[in-house]
């Protein structure tokens, strides 16, 4: 054990307890991988949990929300570590850590993929690509699936097929008293309600069924202008997505080129006909002069990694959001003119497209409430503490991001994506529910009376009270 690192006596009980408990590994502190298996991927977060239970089955979950409990143990969830916030960890607490259930298979008459509760999202459209089949999925490939579909679940198959939630059809779900319950249209139909939208408040989710849809390569690739063109292309972009139809999704955004300037991106994904796909790609190009526009026919799997090289375990990293219903000329000269000053080479700004398939679910369909066209603008800090990009520290860094988020939220619609909101945006991320909300408070309290399970965002009565009046 490290001096800086104190076990209560009842942390100490329920390490021994987990131990003859469980058939997967049980961590703390003097264990040589202990360090190793509490590092996620944002460097900035640095908690030391009392003990992390790696579980190796559903049993294995089960024993450890029970022993929590039964020692009065803070309990979270640890699936791909990508919440920027960190709360999958927690000081002094117990983990959860799925990361030993990571398989996939994929039944192709169906077009159904089995997911254990571990999962990536790199892992599911692995599984579901020789047989021709895609599962909506975010941009990047090492987030965990269920962390992306219990909040939402963003990505570029978003026009045609909806959220990743929408793409849910059933889960298996250890709730806080130790109970495992099938959730679906046909069984526990309000949990499974609540489980789309309402993040890992309700359970630990240890299995899921997905639909996965018949796409073996879109029409997509980078197009990447200088920032000195962005409030131009951004206009343009805004009047190619008030129209685009369900085949077409495209975000843009910003991040640093190899020169160290921004870029601006247009990333499309298009999965209709080839000719009227091209067509559209071809407007793309014409709304500035691209630096390079290298679009063409890839596998959907390859479209997923375009990002990676931005995604790097080990950067410290805040995040800011806001929801827009547009891109309107104040926004735009805001978001041109954040990137023209930003702190970092290596921070960033992404803009998802929400239309189509998504925007059809009705509001009270699933506990994700907002069914309306918008933009989803993720502001990115991030920053590398051991070069000089690094210098200034997360308070440059951060105030950047939480500086822009300011500016956009006169033009922004109320609450927020939960999962992208921080640890001290509660208010936002309950408002993003509206006439949901009190549903899923009530279901909280049926399925968690005690409040052993705390995601994003938390659903503690004692925050709720104004919004609820």
């Amino acid at each position: 054990m490290t001096s800086s690192t104190f076990l209560t006596q009842e942390a100490a009980a329920a390490i021994g307890v987990l131990r003859s408990a469980l058939r997967g590994a049980v961590l703390a502190a003097p264990d040589p991988a202990y360090d190793g298996a509490r590092r996620i991927w944002n460097g900035a977060i640095d908690r030391r949990p009392a003990v992390i239970a790696r579980c190796a089955d559903d049993n294995d979950v089960a024993a450890a929300v029970r022993i929590a409990r039964e020692h009065d143990l803070p309990l979270s969830v640890l699936g791909g570590g990508h919440d920027w916030g960190g709360r999958s960890l927690r000081e002094g607490g117990l983990v959860i850590d799925l990361s030993a259930m990571r398989g996939v298979s994929v039944d192709p008459r169906t077009a159904t993929a089995a997911v254990q509760g571990g999962a990536r999202a790199g892992d599911v459209v692995a599984a579901a690509h020789p047989h021709g089949l895609a599962p909506v999925t975010g941009l990047v490939k090492a987030v965990g699936m269920a962390g992306l579909t219990l909040a939402g679940g963003y990505g570029l198959l978003i026009g045609a097929h909806g959220l990743a939630l929408d793409n849910l059809l059933s889960a298996r779900v250890v709730l806080a008293d130790g109970r495992t319950v099938t959730a679906s249209a046909d069984d526990n139909p309000d949990l499974y309600w609540a489980l789309r939208g309402g993040g890992g408040n309700f359970g630990v989710v240890t299995a899921m069924s997905y639909r996965v849809h018949p796409l073996d390569t879109v029409l997509s690739g980078l197009v990447l202008f200088p920032i000195t063109q962005g409030r131009t292309v951004l206009r343009g972009y805004r009047e190619l997505i008030a129209e685009a139809p369900d085949e077409l999704t495209v975000m843009t955004g910003f991040f640093g080129g190899p020169d160290g300037r921004p870029l601006l991106f247009l990333l499309p994904a298009w999965i209709g006909d080839q000719t009227r796909g091209e067509g559209i790609v071809n407007r793309l190009r014409r709304l500035g002069t691209p630096v390079t526009g290298q679009v063409g026919r890839i596998a959907y799997q390859d479209v997923l990694g375009q990002f990676d090289p931005s995604v790097v375990n080990g950067r410290h990293t805040e995040v800011r959001t806001r929801w827009l219903t547009e891109l309107t000329e104040d926004s735009i000269a805001m978001l041109v003119t954040a990137m023209t000053r930003v702190t970092s080479p290596f921070s960033a700004l992404f803009i998802h497209h929400f239309h189509g398939a998504a925007a059809r679910v009705p509001a009270a369909g699933t506990a994700f409430a907002l069914r309306r066209d918008h933009v989803l603008v993720e502001i990115v800090a991030s920053w590398d503490t051991s070069s000089p990009a690094g210098a200034g520290g997360g308070s440059t860094h951060g105030r950047w991001a939480r500086a822009l988020s300011e500016g956009l939220a006169k033009h922004a619609l109320p609450g927020g994506y939960p999962n992208l909101l921080g640890g001290d945006e509660h208010e936002r991320a309950l408002r993003s529910y509206g006439g949901n909300l009190a549903r899923l408070l009530e279901l909280k309290r049926q399925f968690d009376p005690d409040d052993v399970f705390t995601a994003v965002p938390a659903l503690h009565p004692a925050m709720t009270g104004n919004l609820t009046k």
